[in-house]
């Protein structure tokens, strides 16, 4: 995840890198990655290159240099600004930038768009529930136009979240699995798996406890030879996008690796 290879700022945890986003791309390839997912989030968009077509194009240049592809971009900013409970005015114009958004993915040549359904705007009850296949439903209109697959992240329980997926039967709407985020709520990863695992289009790798936060891989709650026995029986090929918690400052590059050899054991190395 973009921020995660050179030291945090203000104290955040994840946050799109203003002052030094290029650095990522030549870390990224030392550590031994592939693909960096694109933070978008409202803090710092005066300053992301992904709104400007001459920003779009430094990105593309640094990507060829280093060999690091962009495939994915997770809009947190729907995280500060959610899609749920708000306004019908409110709500038309965050639309307008999820449609923007989806066109600088496209232009950019970004394959999908991770959407944050979670804390605010999970879909809890009924009335929710009705409420996000609406608003998908509308999302779904730009992603068709732009060639782009929405990834919904969302924090619902499996048998909600198959019955949102299926309203929603499109090729385009897939499903991002954070396994961390799961852990922390306590579901059952052979329940998840049964009820949507055939939709997964994207995979957050992090470890939580359950009802707390994020913790050093292997230090949680997430089982993860189940996980790998689950992605392999679906046969996942896609990418997994490591969104650990944060080592010590200054240490990012052997921290990734790190995180990454845990990866390769134990779920790539096992598929």
């Amino acid at each position: 995840m973009q921020g995660r290879l050179v030291p945090p700022k203000d104290g955040r945890i994840q946050c799109f890198p203003r002052d030094n986003w290029q650095d990522e791309f030549q870390r990224a390839f030392e550590v031994g990655f592939d693909t960096i997912e694109w933070l978008y989030d409202l803090h710092d968009a005066d300053v992301n290159p992904l709104a400007t077509d001459e920003g779009i194009k430094d990105i593309q240049m640094v990507s060829r240099h280093y060999g690091i592809k962009i495939i994915s971009v997770c809009a947190h900013c729907f995280i500060e600004e959610p899609l749920m409970g708000i306004k019908k005015q409110d709500l038309e114009k965050r639309l307008e930038r999820c449609a923007w958004l989806l066109g600088r993915l496209r232009q950019l040549g970004a394959q999908r768009l991770v959407l944050p359904f979670e804390n605010s705007t999970s879909i809890a009850t009924a009335n929710k529930l009705e409420k996000a296949v609406l608003v998908v439903k509308r999302i779904l209109r730009f992603a068709e136009e732009n060639e782009v697959e929405i990834d919904i992240e969302a924090s619902c329980p499996p048998k909600v979240f198959a019955v949102l997926l299926d309203r929603i039967k499109h090729p385009l709407i897939k499903v991002n699995y954070d396994a961390g985020n799961s852990a922390c709520l306590g579901y059952s990863i052979h329940e998840e798996f049964a009820a949507y695992g055939h939709r997964i289009g994207s995979v957050h790798i992090k470890d939580k406890v359950r009802g707390g936060g994020t913790v050093a891989l292997g230090a949680g709650d997430v089982n993860f030879d189940e996980f790998a026995c689950h992605l392999r029986a679906i046969s996942y090929s896609g990418a997994f996008i490591l969104e650990v918690a944060r080592g010590g400052a200054g240490e990012e590059l052997d921290w990734a690796k790190k995180n990454l050899a845990f990866v390769r054991e134990k779920i790539i190395d096992n598929l």
